[in-house]
């Protein structure tokens, strides 16, 4: 029988995937001053033993006050770097899986309490806040604090952290780079109308409000080796009018492609309160099929994917090359394992679990 198409390897840059299935970044809230826990080492090692293509780590801030809770992960100094340094060793000690790291700064939705206690954004003099940053001084919401606009050496303090960060990430072994550029955090709210008045060079027109976030992407693309993949991570829509549309994303991936964008994770929202997201399985892979139209990079599809065979069309009929899975690895680690089954493919299993392979899927694990 012919391999399925979310079984069979693809290659982003100079790394190969052994299939289509990514593991998207997933915020733990679980870091002690920016540094990675025993928490870590535990969630990310069993989603490396999933038999996924590659695993992402969450949002990991550039600088303190980009995290979007005082419980982040965060790349900005040699405490951070020593920290990831020895988690990822216990991970890779067990798995040779790809890993990548998302790089993000929150800005206007950064300085908030966990998920499980609420989730509300601290005051700036709060022992768990700090003054937020933005493209311009417009909250998220009325319950936010007003944060404070960037000026232009603050812009380039910004921008020389993502570089620094992914510096590190490089001595670090990290196979992958991924700007966050999504979900209203900083860099999306440069793209965004609803959150970018800026009346400089950076605000007004689609080609301005581009400028910040191209800029970062082009320092990090320069910071990190060339051999190695900078991917972006994008909202394909605002889901409000006015807002950053799927006709904008399609813009900015092509003038991410000339740069030297090697892949596209289209994603959405997350800018405004009053979005109106039509939330249902595959929501979003519309926009990834837009945006796959447009470009000859590969394109990720995310967002309630959790079906074997809706899994398999996405990116047999081409609307994505990749699909992410984010809590629906959470809820199954094995997702992988399952999906191989269904579909009657190969995927990779630790030794240690090869008498766990079902009788009736003969030959599901990978042959060693």
């Amino acid at each position: 029988m012919p391999t399925p198409k979310l079984f069979e390897p693809l290659t982003v840059g100079s790394l190969t995937l052994a299939n289509r299935i990514v593991i998207a970044p997933m915020c733990q809230y679980s870091a002690q001053d920016g540094c990675m826990t025993d928490w870590h080492a535990i969630h990310l090692g069993q989603l490396a033993l999933s038999g996924a293509a590659l695993l992402t780590i969450e949002a990991t801030a550039v600088l303190p006050q980009g995290r979007i809770s005082y419980a982040d992960v965060g790349l900005w100094d040699d405490a951070t770097e020593a920290g990831m340094a020895a988690t990822l060793a216990r991970v890779r000690h067990c798995s040779d899986m790809p890993i990548a790291i998302q790089l993000a700064h929150a800005g206007r939705k950064a300085s908030t309490d966990l998920p499980w206690r609420g989730g509300a954004q601290f005051a700036p003099g709060d022992a768990n806040g700090w003054q937020t940053v933005a493209p311009s001084a417009l909250p998220f919401s009325p319950q936010h604090s007003l944060p404070q606009a960037l000026d232009r050496q603050g812009m380039k303090e910004v921008r020389d952290a993502f570089a620094a960060a992914a510096r590190r990430a490089a001595r670090l072994g990290l196979d992958a780079v991924q700007i966050h550029a999504a979900h209203g955090y900083l860099l999306h709210q440069f793209l965004s109308p609803l959150a970018n008045a800026r009346s400089d060079e950076f605000g007004g027109s689609l080609e301005n409000r581009m400028r910040f976030p191209l800029e970062v992407f082009d320092a990090v693309r320069a910071a990190f080796p060339a051999q190695r993949a900078v991917t972006v991570r994008v909202s394909g829509t605002d889901w409000i009018d006015g807002g950053w549309s799927i006709a904008d994303t399609v813009v900015f991936a092509q003038a991410l492609e000339q740069r030297g964008c090697q892949a596209i994770h289209v994603s959405s929202g997350g800018v405004h309160p009053a979005q109106v997201i039509p939330v249902g399985p595959g929501y979003q892979v519309p926009l990834a099929r837009a945006v796959k139209e447009k470009v000859s990079i590969p394109v990720v599809a995310v967002g309630m994917i959790t079906e074997y065979d809706h899994a398999e069309a996405i990116v047999a009929t081409g609307d994505a090359d990749l699909v992410a899975l984010a809590r629906g690895m959470l809820y199954n680690p094995r997702w992988p394992w399952h999906a191989a089954a269904h579909l009657g493919a190969t995927v990779k299993a630790a030794d240690q679990y090869l008498r766990s392979q079902p009788r009736r899927f003969p030959h599901l694990f990978a042959a060693k």
